[in-house]
């Protein structure tokens, strides 16, 4: 690029060149760019050497000091003076910006107009305000609802736990079969409700976990192996009723670090969560298997069942809230739902792929806890 082309380009950016001559005395290099004449009552020229400090921006005169001192040292790089605002012959307002920079053994200073850019800075900068007003008041809002929640469900779960009561103390009443049959109903309700009262208040706190910080102690990472055997073990009886095998492949290299990102007890609800979806879908005496293996930095887990799969139609919705099959038989389409807000807050990700052999594969992926050297 020859030196007219270049000396066109800084003026069309609003960029005036100068080079320095003495103390506070400059020479315009260059073409010189529209708003210079605007500060000034003289016509200025290329080449003509103007005294910067005094008489044009007199903002300038202390970054001045520090410009000297960097050409004295033959600094690289550059020096920015920073934003500062400077008021024409017409009293209008303007921001600009000054770099010393030392080329070829000359000592060049360059102030550049900057409308657009410190108007869009201060754009960003005011909608930046907004989005973080809004967002403390929506976390201040979600923490009263957390409150009223919890009292609310107190309320109700004390009530059930007296209908239980007093469900528990009619077994001792002269009932018929059919009394009897109606009992159990009754206390079996009382317990499904007891576990969505559970439900509600975990995914309320994990949305408002999710919305106040997303950091987790590295320091405790659960090992995810430990997890996925302890629901193993804690699940085996209930599948046994249904005589379907619940089971952890044994390709599994136990020597490796399987700790991840993440908390436990809420890892243990996360794979308890699909491996008990996995059970209500599961045909009798068929076998749930859960595998385990490396990913990157991520460790992968897979429930596989030989269940009737997901209906197409549902699938894009099963990791939302409420969202169930066509049987109903879920937990009011919550354990997903909180299987996914879960999994991401940590990094994480969830899903679903049909199996080729039939049955569904429900899978995630937690980052790896950091292994310092």
């Amino acid at each position: 690029m020859n030196t007219s082309i270049t000396n066109d380009v800084l003026a069309a950016l609003n960029i005036l060149t100068l080079e320095y001559i003495n103390t506070g005395l400059f020479k315009i290099i260059g073409n010189i760019p529209d708003w210079l004449n605007q500060f000034c009552h003289q016509k200025l020229t290329s080449g003509m050497n103007i005294s910067v400090p005094e008489e044009k921006f007199g903002f300038l005169k202390n970054f001045l000091i520090d410009a000297e001192e960097f050409w004295l040292n033959n600094s690289g790089k550059k020096l920015s003076s920073g934003l500062w605002t400077e008021v024409d012959t017409n009293g209008q307002e303007h921001q600009f910006e000054a770099y010393a920079l030392f080329l070829n053994n000359k000592r060049i200073l360059l102030i550049q107009l900057l409308e657009e850019t410190y108007q869009d800075k201060q754009y960003l900068i005011q909608k930046g305000r907004e989005y973080e007003l809004i967002y403390y008041q929506l976390l201040k809002d979600n923490q009263k609802k957390d409150i009223l929640l919890h009292c609310i469900m107190h309320d109700i779960a004390g009530q059930l736990s007296a209908i239980n009561g007093c469900l528990s103390l009619l077994e001792y009443e002269n009932l018929t079969l059919k009394g009897k049959e109606y009992l159990e109903v009754g206390r079996q309700q009382c317990l499904k409700q007891q576990v969505l009262i559970k439900d509600i208040l975990d995914i309320f706190s994990t949305e408002v976990m999710s919305l106040e910080n997303s950091n987790v102690d590295i320091q405790e990472s659960p090992n995810i192996l430990t997890s996925i055997r302890e629901v193993i073990e804690f699940l085996q009886p209930t599948f046994s009723q249904k005589n379907i095998q619940l089971e952890l492949t044994k390709q599994i290299d136990t020597t490796i670090d399987w700790r991840v990102v993440g908390e436990k007890s809420r890892l243990d609800r996360v794979i308890s969560n699909l491996v008990e979806n996995a059970y209500r879908y599961s045909v009798q005496d068929s076998i749930v298997t859960i595998s385990l293996q490396l990913d990157g930095e991520y460790v992968l887990v897979n429930v596989d069942d030989r269940g009737s799969g997901v209906p197409p139609e549902m699938v894009k919705n099963l990791f939302q809230k409420f969202s169930q099959g066509k049987d109903r038989s879920g937990r009011a389409g919550l354990g997903l739902y909180f299987c996914r807000i879960t999994l991401e807050r940590w990094g994480g990700s969830v899903g679903y792929l049909p199996r080729p052999e039939g049955g569904s594969r429900f899978w995630f992926r937690l980052r790896r806890r950091a292994i310092r050297g």
